[in-house]
């Protein structure tokens, strides 16, 4: 069973960072694709990241393109997300997945990843 864990959460000022970092454990598989997602009150969850296990090659959301950078740690089994130029509209709670994949795709945004955490509170002040 695939046990995902997120940190870093908080409160900022727009113009500022966070950092969040997610733990993983209970999987085998040595190919996974682990993305960030979030979801601001009356929207949907969108995709923010996503980083595969087997590769370096990343995917963006427009909205975080320039301001966000995913990376992770095989050896550890942990990703984190930068968040640097946060904006209000940054705000949301956010998500790690994953899922056992080939690669990430095109398709990375879709929700449809197999594990999820619990979300943390991301709140950004104009």
């Amino acid at each position: 069973q695939v046990q995902l864990v997120e940190s870093g959460g908080g409160s900022v000022q727009a113009g500022g960072s966070l950092r969040l970092s997610c733990s993983a454990s209970g999987y085998t598989s040595p190919r996974y694709c682990m993305a960030w997602f979030r979801q601001a009150p009356g929207k949907e969850r969108e995709g923010v990241a996503a980083i595969h296990t087997g590769g370096i090659s990343t995917r963006y959301a427009d909205s975080a393109k320039g301001r966000f950078t995913v990376s992770r740690d095989n050896a550890k089994k942990t990703f984190d997300l930068q968040m640097d130029s946060l904006k209000p509209e940054d705000s949301g709670v956010y998500y790690c997945a994953v899922e056992p994949r080939l690669t990430c795709g095109n398709n990375w945004y879709r929700d449809d990843f197999q594990y999820w955490g619990q979300g943390t509170q991301v709140t950004v002040s104009s």
